[in-house]
């Protein structure tokens, strides 16, 4: 069994017991990088990442802001002093006990997360539209013995509950702690100041659990130290924070990139969020507007959405705009440049390394390259029988650095995601003389037709640029001569018609761009993609069609 190099605090060792055999983790390095190397045996995130704000002397400076209201960070602390009052002393939470946390992007959400960590528990955020049905494995396999939900949400878990009796204890709140839930009334009478528990570096701070963009979820392990490690790498040497700045995005914080994006990366440098339930492109550009938002992060396809109303709105504000989430098709990147002057900072990340580890930013930027490994991590290509390939080839990605893979009980796909101490992220990609990278394909999204290997992205690139197609998504379907073919689900612009002339159209606009074997040979005009709440188009649901 593991045991933590500083003093657990965690009375309940489920997760501990549940990591897989520590010969199969990733090799995960913290002295590469000073500021890492640095931290104590003993780190608790909600002190690092809030409390220091307070205790500093800024707790009258902005944290959170939602609607008309603005929540200072002396404000977040005291919300979530007491929330975690209501844990230990209401709800018996013991160190380690594992708390679902259900709701759409809101200062409850925040304030309950800082409360859970505060009072040694592990969060367990979930998508705020996942149905009992999906509610049901995931509290199994956390084992989660405490809940706080968002009222709005209440039913389907209310649901879950009744098929999970590990699900001892259950509150709810509202959105912005105003109303008169079972949570905010017992917050009432608590006290505003908490001691935060000392829990270890190595203790597990959250099980996330990965978008199921191929399938079932799955639960991955990360410490505290993680996760301020992830905010003293991308924020720190990529893009570059102070307390003036005001951050806004799409991604759910039960996705690690909103998570990082929305809390862990602004309070870690004492910056703002902006915090929206519903994002919409109108939404996105409304609140840029309204919030003199700095950064944003979102997925490519909103970014390609908002296009066609940036010039409605004052977005001078913006500094930085960072994509994550899908790749990101260059014909994208060049529209959004044309439109706004700002170039878009694209980034790969991972559930299981919790956040962005290949990136580029300013002048390192490459149009059509996801850019290199950022300070801290390593990237390299290798082939099918795991040997490095030099530059200038195609392979499978492989990754390691301070963060890595940890699978909650499951050892079987530990093994398929780690080889020789690298993590395997399932994409492959080209890499040039630099050492930048460009993304090719998911591993399993290769097509495979009359005998050549054809990339869907560069497909979907071609597609792209051409001005009726609004988005699209391309998949291998069988086919009994060829094997597969190139098949194109395709989202068009307002006011075009998808018939048989627009489908020889896009064909030959293909065939004019790359090579005329990579064309699509069948072409489905659709009203949407299936996508999941993270803004990942769900190609497996189109082969599977």
């Amino acid at each position: 069994m593991f045991q933590p190099t500083g003093q657990s605090a965690h009375r309940d060792t489920f997760a501990r017991d549940n990591l897989p055999p520590r010969e199969l983790w990733p090799d995960m390095d913290f002295g590469a990088v000073p500021d890492l190397a640095a931290y104590p045996e003993q780190i608790n995130v909600a002190r690092d990442l809030l409390d220091v704000h307070v205790d500093a002397g800024f707790g009258d400076r902005p944290a959170l802001h939602f609607g008309d209201q603005t929540w200072r960070y002396a404000d977040l602390q005291a919300r979530a002093n007491r929330i975690a009052h209501v844990l230990v002393d209401d709800l018996g939470l013991v160190p380690g006990n594992r708390v679902l946390l259900r709701a759409p992007n809101n200062p409850m959400l925040v304030a309950t997360w800082f409360a859970v960590l505060k009072a040694g528990g592990i969060c367990v955020t979930t998508m705020p539209m996942l149905r009992a049905a999906e509610l049901v494995p995931l509290i199994d396999k956390a084992q989660v013995s405490h809940a706080l939900c968002d009222i709005a949400l209440a039913e389907d878990l209310e649901k879950a509950r009744a098929d999970t009796p590990v699900l001892r204890a259950l509150m709810h709140f509202g959105a912005d702690g105003t109303g008169d839930t079972a949570l905010e009334r017992a917050m009432a009478d608590k006290p505003d100041r908490f001691e935060t528990v000392d829990t270890a570096a190595d203790d597990v701070a959250l099980i996330a659990f990965t978008s199921g963009t191929t399938g079932g979820s799955k639960g991955t392990l990360h410490f505290h130290r993680d996760v301020l490690a992830i905010a003293d790498l991308f924020p720190k040497h990529v893009i570059s924070i102070d307390r003036e700045d005001v951050f806004a995005g799409s991604p759910p914080l039960a996705f690690t990139f909103g998570l990082g994006a929305l809390v862990v990366f602004p309070m870690r440098y004492g910056a703002s969020s902006v915090m929206v339930e519903r994002f919409g492109p109108d939404t996105m550009l409304e609140t840029i507007a309204r919030h003199r938002c700095t950064g944003i992060y979102t997925a490519p396809t909103a970014y390609r959405a908002m296009l066609a109303k940036v010039g409605d709105y004052d977005l001078s504000s913006l500094k930085v705009c960072i994509s994550a989430g899908e790749h990101l098709p260059r014909a994208t990147w060049e529209a959004w440049h044309e439109a706004t002057g700002i170039a878009l900072v694209d980034g790969l990340g991972a559930t299981e390394l919790l956040h962005i580890f290949v990136s580029a930013s300013g002048d390192d930027i490459r149009p059509g390259a996801t850019g290199k490994a950022i300070p801290g991590y390593e990237a390299r290509l290798i082939d099918a029988d795991g040997a490095p390939l030099p530059p200038g080839n195609e392979g499978r990605l492989a990754v390691r650095g301070p963060t890595g893979c940890r699978y909650l009980a499951n050892p079987a796909r530990q093994k398929d995601y780690v080889l020789d101490g690298w993590n395997l992220t399932g994409d492959v990609y080209r890499q040039d003389e630099d050492g930048y990278l460009y993304y090719v394909a998911r591993a399993d999204d290769m097509i495979i037709s009359a005998g050549y290997n054809i990339a869907g992205p560069e497909v979907e690139n071609a597609l792209l640029s051409h001005p009726a197609v609004q988005e699209c998504a391309v998949v291998g379907v069988a086919d009994p001569e060829r094997g597969q073919i190139v098949k194109a689900h395709v989202v068009l612009k307002d006011g075009t018609i998808g018939d048989a002339a627009l489908t020889k159209a896009l064909q030959d606009h293909v065939k004019a761009e790359i090579a005329p074997y990579k064309y699509p040979r069948a072409i489905a005009f659709a009203e949407s993609l299936p996508k999941t709440q993270t803004g990942k188009v769900q190609r497996f649901k189109l082969r599977d069609a």
